[in-house]
């Protein structure tokens, strides 16, 4: 879509193209560099030896040299002996004897040396050929060989090569100079963020100009980062323009949307030429480049997630293009460092929009042979999804709905022994958290899924679960789990056990401004509620307790409203989003809320019937008998080991 004069919302592979066709040809120049400076440079002309390799006749075993004649006829029926005068002991890599008139080597193993006084005969049993274990001069490398071409990237391989081959100094493509420069009046520098004991509401951390110098870093690049500027367009064009001098490749960040202080689009027109404003990707949107001076300046969007997906899919092509290298068709597995790809079934539902390629960040397990994955939490500013996730999912545009079951392409980003991860799916508690640590440190994993303990159990009967919490309450006869188990177990055995007794509650602000004292006072008509999830243990607690007091959902506002943990619905009532919220005492105590006690309710774990068969199953049940989680639980209050 063009409307200014250049493309708008355009695809990501036309973004992409505009970029690198650009600036095909703005690569830097050459440089000299010393040979073990050069790793990962490219090359900029073809590389010759200087010397032979090896430069000396040498043994390539352990054993004796001689003439290849005075074996003639050994072997181990027939041994042939020769006296001292015609063998002497090399070690592998040693030169030949120059006398004797060396031009083999016979292994040890194929020899005995008989030792008779001061003399010493050698007894061989195995004819040599002449040459025979003899690295001969230029056997690896010959002087005036052709060692590696222009364009070829400086290995480690390479590197030690061109050492013993003489070449000390190699003439490579000069590194494109490039800048970072963040922008807006909520960014914190890290040592103002580092050093205030608190930060003013609406000021974040500068974690994208540390994220981009780390990126560039792994990449083999440096990138110098500029001071934070604040939003005025004069005062960003004028940093702008003074780097597109200065450097060969410009980042900005933030700006790139159409808000009233969003000034990076007016700023590049301003300076030079547009190239494209939107990229058809979810997240990375906002992402806009220009050519300013021929210099290629690119707005990273503000949003974490959005200037990892751009600094991935724009910047590091583009790096390449001006380092002289070609871009792979897989660069972005090369970008963002992925050791393979394996192919895993979709755990939930998921729908992009139409027309927008969009990245997810996955978490992936095993559960009985099938490979699952879910995506984490996808909003662009949400920096702990792409910190824990597995890999990346890329769906390309044309790719809408991936129902529940259907399978995607993960590249994994880390080392992921999955026979060894347990895959936990139910009902959310902070001491379920604490068994991560102590599980890890036997060498094994657990990944935990807090999605409600309806739905735990549910996903425990489907098998994409080794293992489910619950705490259920059966309004009809008061029990706990017993008959929701019985549900959707449908006849197979399952294990069950009570791992603790927790107090249920209501959080209130510190002080209970609200005056909140017992559950009625929740439908007065002047607190906002924050519930759960449907399906969790704690919104059917909630439920039944509506019943009890004759109360309907319409009388509580805020019933509609939901936090799918136990913390996060603490920290809205912290936040003051909301007034009150049901949850456990150990929540409260964490966000130092006001708590009033409601219910005490036993929380159990589920085990599927193959369960014990898991690697990992003994490490969880030790992890939970040991002194160091249960003092940890103790510690945050609420919690009751069972008689």
């Amino acid at each position: 879509m063009v409307r200014a004069g250049y493309p708008e919302h355009c695809s990501l592979d036309d973004a992409r193209k505009i970029l690198l066709d650009e600036f095909a040809n703005s690569q830097r120049g050459t440089e000299e560099r010393e040979t073990l400076r050069s790793l990962g440079f490219i090359l900029a002309g073809d590389i010759l030896s200087r010397r032979n390799v090896p430069h000396y006749t040498a043994s390539a075993v352990d054993g004796y040299a001689l003439p290849a004649s005075a074996t003639s006829g050994a072997a181990h029926a027939t041994p042939v002996v020769v006296d001292s005068k015609m063998f002497s002991w090399v070690n592998t890599g040693m030169p030949l004897p120059s006398t004797q008139g060396a031009d083999a080597v016979a292994m040890v193993e194929d020899t005995s040396l008989i030792e008779e006084g001061t003399a010493s005969r050698l007894k061989i049993f195995r004819s040599l050929t002449q040459g025979e274990n003899v690295r001969a001069v230029g056997e690896d490398v010959m002087s005036g060989q052709l060692l590696a071409c222009r364009g070829d990237k400086v290995t480690p391989a390479l590197l030690s090569l061109f050492l013993c081959a003489g070449v000390d100094r190699v003439a490579v493509c000069s590194r494109p100079k490039a800048i970072f420069i963040p922008t807006g009046n909520e960014i914190v520098s890290s040592e103002r963020w580092f050093s205030a004991e608190k930060i003013e509401a609406g000021l974040v951390a500068d974690s994208n100009s540390a994220y981009a110098a780390s990126m560039f870093s792994s990449w083999g690049y440096q990138l110098d980062v500029g001071p934070i500027l604040a939003d005025d367009p004069d005062v960003i064009a004028e940093a702008v323009s003074n780097a597109a001098r200065c450097y060969d490749l410009v980042l900005v960040s933030a700006g790139s949307a159409k808000g009233r202080k969003d000034h990076s689009a007016n700023v590049f027109s301003r300076l030079g030429r547009m190239l494209f404003r939107y990229v058809r990707m979810k997240p990375g949107r906002p992402a806009m480049a220009a050519n300013i001076g021929g210099t290629p300046v690119i707005c990273v969007p503000g949003f974490p997630i959005s200037c990892a997906v751009t600094l991935w899919s724009l910047v590091y092509p583009l790096l390449k293009i001006l380092s002289g290298e070609n871009v792979t068709e897989d660069y972005i597995s090369e970008a963002i460092g992925v050791r393979n790809d394996i192919e895993a079934k979709l755990t939930v539902q998921h729908s992009s929009p139409a027309g927008v390629a969009e990245w997810l960040r996955m978490k992936c397990a095993s559960v009985d042979g099938a490979m699952l994955c879910w995506p984490l939490s996808a909003g662009a500013s949400v920096l702990w999804a792409l910190a824990e996730s597995d890999g990346i999912s890329f769906l390309p545009e044309n790719s809408l709905e991936h129902p529940s079951g259907s399978s995607v392409t993960v590249r994994l980003t880390r080392n992921v022994d999955f026979s060894r991860r347990l895959l936990f799916q139910g009902s959310d508690d902070p001491a379920v958290g604490l068994l991560v640590p102590i599980i890890r440190q036997k060498g094994a994993d657990f990944v935990i899924r807090p999605v409600g303990s309806m739905a735990g159990i549910a996903a425990l009967g489907r098998g994409e679960a080794h293992l489910a919490a619950a705490h259920l309450l059966d309004p009809s006869d008061g029990t706990y789990n017993t008959n929701y188990i019985d549900r959707f177990s449908n006849g197979r055995n399952w294990s069950r056990r009570l791992i603790f007794h927790r107090e249920q509650g209501i959080m209130t602000a510190r002080g209970n401004p609200k005056g909140i004292f017992c559950f009625r006072d929740l439908a007065s008509g002047r607190v906002v509620f924050e519930n759960r999830q449907p399906g969790a243990g704690t919104r059917v607690l909630f439920d039944h307790m509506l019943k009890e007091n004759g109360l309907e959902k319409n009388d509580v506002a805020g019933y509609d409203r939901i936090s799918i943990t136990h913390l996060e619905a603490a920290n809205k009532v912290a936040s003051g989003v909301a007034d009150a919220a049901l949850g456990i005492k150990a929540a409260a105590d964490a966000l130092g809320l006001d708590f009033i006690p409601i219910a005490r309710e036993p929380y159990e774990l589920v085990f599927s019937e193959r369960f014990e068969e898991h690697p990992a199953s003994k490490i969880l049940m030790d992890a939970l008998e040991s002194e160091e989680w249960r003092e940890s639980v103790l510690k945050m209050g609420g919690y009751e080991w069972p008689v």
